[in-house]
C-alpha cells in the first residue's frame, strides 16, 4: 500500500480530483498555503496500490498546468500589485508529489 501526497494549485484541484475519482481513486483534499508566492494550494492524499502509482502520476501531468503570474517585487510588499507597480513574472502551477510507504491501513 502506498500514500501519494500531491500538492497542486487551487486552480487545478477541481479537475485533478474529479479525474482521480472518476478513475476509481479515493482522494482527501486539504487546503494548504505555501511556496514563495504564499498562494493557495490543495494537498491531495491518495491511498493506492503500488501498481497504480504511474496512473496517478499521468493524471497529475495531464491536469496540472503551469502558467505565468505576476509576483510583487520586494519594493511593493505591503502595498500589493496595482497597475504600473513593479513585479516579476514567475511560473506557478504544476504539481509536487511524494510517494510514501504505508505500514498499516484500516477503516473503522
Amino acid at each position: 500500500m502506498k500514500l501519494v501526497l500531491a500538492i497542486v494549485n487551487n486552480d487545478d484541484s477541481p479537475i485533478v480530483t474529479s479525474t482521480l475519482t472518476r478513475d476509481g481513486f479515493f482522494v482527501t483534499t486539504l487546503s494548504t498555503t505555501g511556496g514563495f508566492l504564499n498562494a493557495g494550494n490543495r494537498t491531495l492524499l491518495i491511498g493506492t496500490e503500488e501498481d497504480k502509482i504511474d496512473t496517478i502520476k499521468d493524471i497529475l501531468k495531464q491536469t496540472c498546468s503551469t502558467r505565468k503570474q505576476k509576483k510583487a517585487s520586494d519594493s511593493s510588499l505591503g502595498r500589493g500589485l496595482y497597475p504600473g507597480s513593479p513585479g516579476e513574472e514567475v511560473t506557478v502551477g504544476g504539481a509536487t508529489y511524494f510517494v510514501l510507504d504505508v505500514e498499516d491501513f484500516g477503516k473503522v
